[in-house]
């Protein structure tokens, strides 16, 4: 059962996100990043009987791939194509809150870099790296029409490139660039090889992280998913670069902290509670094993953080007030529409 790509397909750090997920029969959870369907049909089969699973994607393709994958899960399974970035609203509308874990795996799924949509260089497609093919900014778009100023700030400030400037110099002096094999000759004539990474993949790194604004929806859904998670409830994300990483990092101990004043404020007026407690104090990586039998995995970072907030703690931020309020009131509902309905695929 399943196609070749859907089969292949191998979740990253698995058995430590079940772990930190802290799984219960019963349970109900949301997978961001739902992809290929791994994680998800192992938090399927630990959660049962009786678990659930809101699964999300802004990929179509991948959605489909993950209906594949949960096919034995249709009583259990809804999944959604939309972004992540419109988490709360997701849950809102289909009653599924709070909720007892939420995972992102924010890494490339295997089926997205054996595409077409130009996410490698591995062979030559269109310069695309749209998640979502409705968005209307491309890579293609990024690279052909940002002044030169602009493309190195971008390669600089997402791919961390230190070479930006003679990088961003060489696409604006060969333009049109349509192809990913011909951006990536671009780059290597531009800043010449070294070592088994290739030159350009800070570059096509830099370039998918503006096109899709990830980090962006992540600092955003990470906001969401503390007025999601019922007390008790755990966050987890895999991370693959430092970008993603540090954000994360930041976030989960801001959250677990007391009082965030600036350090020479005699007394404490920010009134901050915290609404995390640290799980994993040191980052979780891959074994050697797992990085042996998927390569993928080696940079893969994993944190995790459990939530302490309660309605009757009163910190919200703005207007999530009273979603919140219906969510930590509401307990442990069951979401009727998972009672009755096969798995679903949904458009955004």
């Amino acid at each position: 059962m399943g196609n070749k790509s859907t089969s292949s397909h191998k979740p990253v750090l698995l058995q430590e996100s079940l772990k930190a997920l802290a799984i219960e029969p019963g349970g109900r959870y949301v997978d961001c990043t739902v992809g290929g369907g791994g994680h998800a049909a192992a938090i399927l089969d630990k959660s049962a009987p009786g678990g659930q699973l809101l699964g999300i994607d802004a990929d179509p393709n991948a959605l489909e791939a993950a209906k594949e994958r949960l096919q034995n899960y249709k009583e259990s399974a809804l999944l959604v194509n939309d972004n992540f970035g419109n988490l709360r609203d997701i849950c809102l509308k289909y009653k599924f809150y709070p909720v007892h874990g939420i995972l992102l795996d924010l890494g490339l799924s295997s089926l997205q870099l054996g595409g077409d949509r130009g996410f490698s260089f591995q062979s030559n497609t269109p310069l695309d790296m749209r998640f979502d093919p409705n968005q209307k900014v491309s890579a293609a778009d990024i690279v052909n029409g940002s002044s030169e100023s602009k493309l190195a700030q971008i390669i600089r400030a997402y791919g961390e490139e230190s070479q930006s400037y003679r990088i961003a110099r060489s696409i604006i002096n060969e333009r049109p660039i349509t192809s990913t094999l011909q951006l990536a000759q671009i780059i290597e004539k531009a800043v010449g090889r070294r070592g088994k990474i290739h030159p350009a993949t800070k570059t096509f790194q830099a370039l998918r992280i503006a096109v899709n604004h990830e980090l962006e929806h992540l600092e955003s859904v990470l906001k969401q998913a503390l007025d999601l998670l019922g007390y008790g409830g755990r966050l987890v994300v895999i991370s693959y670069h430092s970008l993603e990483d540090r954000i994360v990092k930041q976030f989960m101990q801001q959250e677990a902290k007391g009082c965030i004043c600036p350090p020479r404020t005699p007394i404490c007026i920010c009134g901050h509670n915290p609404r995390l407690k640290l799980i994993n104090r040191k980052v979780i990586v891959p074994t050697e094993m797992e990085i042996k039998n998927n390569p993928r995995s080696r940079s893969a970072k994993l944190r995790a953080a459990e939530s302490t907030a309660t309605q009757s703690d009163g910190h919200v931020a703005g207007d999530s007030h009273d979603f919140v309020t219906i969510a930590k009131s509401n307990s442990w509902q069951k979401l009727t529409l998972m009672q009755k309905s096969r798995i679903v695929l949904l458009a955004g």
